[in-house]
Order: structure tokens, then C-alpha cells, then sequence
């Protein structure tokens, strides 16, 4: 899996393995680099890196780090190749898909609603934190794929932007 962290104004690309827990390798910028991964709770890690340990607190689209917010975005390679060749614009329909598994809290649009670019479409719990997903481009809600109280799994077609 990769996330983008942005880390004092600079992304850093962080490679990670699908399976998250005890000891594993993984690479910043390219660099190898391994880690010792518990997790303490639903949201919370300790992280042993290079000697020095991390309290980590997953905090929407962020996390907690010794007291400091970092923002970070995940990059699902699966997305990635549906993408491939179509260029970044916003024609045609655009899907919002859930980054994890969780479940539906709220759905805050209808089919047919008017949205504009970022606006909130629905909000999901994944790991006892609540995520707003966003609309991806100016337009109309074409599908609704979920329910509130719906199970959702990571890549999931929640809604589709036209």
C-alpha cells in the first residue's frame, strides 16, 4: 500500500505492506526502512523506527504523531490502473470508492442531487473514526451504491459522480 504524507509542507511517499503488525519492512522516498508495528487500539499504533518509538493516532485524514497532525492520503494502485490513459479530467462519470473497510454512518446527497467539487457525500466509519468522502468533480449524483448502516470494504463503488 502507499500513502502520501505530507510532512512540513513535503510529500513523502511510504510504502507499506498489506499486512500491518510486528515487525515490517517498508520504504520512505525509496529508502528501506523497518519498523516494529502494534497495534494499541482501533486507530492507535506504536511504532518502533530506527530506535525511536511513535505513538500514532489515526485521525481522519490525518494522524497524530508525538502530538503533532500530519496529513496523509492513501494510494490505492487499483484506482490507478482504471485511470490509465484517461487523462486527468473530469469528464465522464467519476466513482467515490471507500479507502477501507467500515461501515455507512450518514449518506448526505440523493440520486439527482447537484454537487460541487468537494462537497460532503456521505461519511463512513472505518476503525471507530468517522471519514467524509467527497464529490471528485462539479456535478450530478448519477448511483447511490450504499445504505446508512451498510458494511463497506476497502475499493467499494459508494457513489458515482456524472
Amino acid at each position: 500500500m502507499t500513502v502520501w504524507l505530507e510532512v512540513e509542507g513535503e510529500k513523502r511517499r511510504v510504502e507499506l505492506p498489506a499486512e500491518i503488525g510486528g515487525k515490517v519492512e517498508c520504504s520512505v522516498d525509496g529508502r528501506p526502512v523497518a519498523a516494529d508495528v502494534r497495534v494499541l487500539q482501533a486507530g492507535v499504533m506504536s511504532l518502533l523506527i530506527e530506535g525511536r518509538q511513535y505513538r500514532c493516532v489515526l485521525d481522519g485524514d490525518g494522524v497524530l504523531i508525538g502530538g503533532r497532525r500530519f496529513g496523509f492520503e492513501v494510494v490505492d494502485p487499483r484506482s490507478l490502473q482504471g485511470r490509465r490513459g484517461a487523462g486527468a479530467g473530469t469528464d465522464g462519470p467519476r466513482p467515490v470508492k471507500a479507502p477501507m473497510p467500515g461501515r455507512t454512518v450518514r449518506v448526505l446527497v440523493e440520486v439527482g442531487d447537484e454537487v460541487e467539487e468537494g462537497q460532503a457525500l456521505l461519511v463512513i466509519e472505518a476503525m471507530k473514526m468517522q471519514n467524509e468522502l467527497k464529490s471528485p468533480k462539479t456535478g450530478r449524483v448519477a448511483r447511490i451504491a450504499v445504505g446508512v448502516g451498510d458494511a463497506v470494504g476497502s475499493g467499494d463503488v459508494l457513489v458515482v459522480v456524472e
